[in-house]
């Protein structure tokens, strides 16, 4: 099998054109991403994943979701139910610790066997950041609460329950993203809270799971540790905070390269994400042009990047035996008595 290069990419449509198929077979990105505008109905997500990974020769080739439940969930009813936010399993975990818990496992599960049904296996949860009170709502109801012990705990159990329906977890957004006044989407967010706060409260959830295989980097400039580049193109972030003081080992990827909160063109964003020692570049909109520029600056897998990536593939594990009605069921008394 060819090697891989240091992307991960959308494409455009329910189908794959023949030009995607072309650019995927020679460029090789090492997985992929879907969103909303890919996702018509069961058969055609099941065949657009089969399409995705026969254009690269890998029938097991990573293919990820942001499938959160509340607002960020990609696959919604009539395909697969729709699945609480974040906070409404935070709530849920501070008015019964032990059910809430559960219902957090099941909530990783159940989502789990939406998405192995298609053949997607690596879904961009949980959010570990810490909201601040007054912050941007781009974040908001979608992390589990506003502190960082719930934040882990809820977090653990629905990772663990994804990883056990045979799913990875995507841990975001490294190293914080709670403090956001502004939308990373739109404008970047610029926060200029102490070293020693953000490492007691916006740094904590990541510690708790740096064991976890991926993560997916935080498009913000956190002044006391580098004042002039956001995280996801700053190597001091990436080698004194996120490899240093949290200590993750894993595969990381940027948020999606395409967002404003970047400067540059798209060749410049990606060029600036590799050098900053992140291991994957994400490509999100499908848009060709973008996708060849991303393409011609990263680098095929090597290195540390390469050994981080394929201890991700060998962390895939089958999925547990599951009885899917009864599941579901105990979901939908626990989450109402919680």
């Amino acid at each position: 099998m060819r090697e891989s290069k240091s992307f991960i990419s959308g494409c455009k449509g329910l189908r794959l054109s023949a030009d995607e198929k072309a650019f995927f077979a020679d460029e090789r990105p090492w997985g992929f991403i879907l969103f909303g505008r890919n996702i018509g109905e069961p058969q055609q997500i099941a065949d657009l994943v089969a399409e995705l990974r026969h254009s690269i020769g890998d029938d097991a080739a990573p293919v990820l979701i942001d499938q959160e439940g509340g607002r960020v969930q990609r696959i919604r009813p009539p395909i697969v139910p729709a699945y609480p936010n974040g906070a409404a399993l935070g709530a849920a975990y501070q008015a019964n610790a032990e059910k809430g818990l559960r219902a957090a496992w099941l909530h990783g599960r159940l989502i789990a066997l939406d998405l192995m049904r298609f053949g997607i296996n690596v879904d961009c949860l949980p959010v570990l950041d810490v909201p601040l009170e007054g912050g941007s709502d781009v974040i908001g109801n979608r992390a589990y609460g506003r502190d960082a012990q719930t934040v882990i705990a809820v977090a653990r159990a629905v990772s663990d329950g994804l990883k056990a329906g045979g799913v990875l977890p995507v841990i975001k957004h490294m190293p914080g993203h709670g403090r956001a006044f502004v939308d990373s989407h739109h404008k970047l967010p610029v926060v200029d809270a102490p070293l020693d706060l953000l490492a007691e409260t916006d740094f904590k959830p990541f510690v708790a799971m740096k064991d976890e295989a991926m993560a997916m980097s935080a498009h913000m400039v956190f002044t006391a540790i580098d004042p002039e580049r956001p995280a996801t193109t700053s190597a001091k972030v990436v080698n004194d905070i996120i490899r240093g003081h949290i200590g993750f080992k894993g595969l990381l990827m940027s948020d999606d390269v395409s967002m404003n909160a970047l400067e540059g063109d798209m060749t410049t964003r990606a060029r600036n994400i590799v050098e900053a020692g992140l291991d994957l570049v994400l490509h999100c909109h499908g848009i060709m042009e973008e996708m060849t520029a991303v393409s011609a600056v990263v680098p095929p897998l090597a290195g540390e990047s390469l050994v981080r990536a394929e201890l991700a593939r060998a962390a895939f594990r089958p999925a547990e035996a599951a009885d899917e009605a009864a599941l579901r069921d105990e979901f939908t008394s626990l989450f109402a008595v919680a």
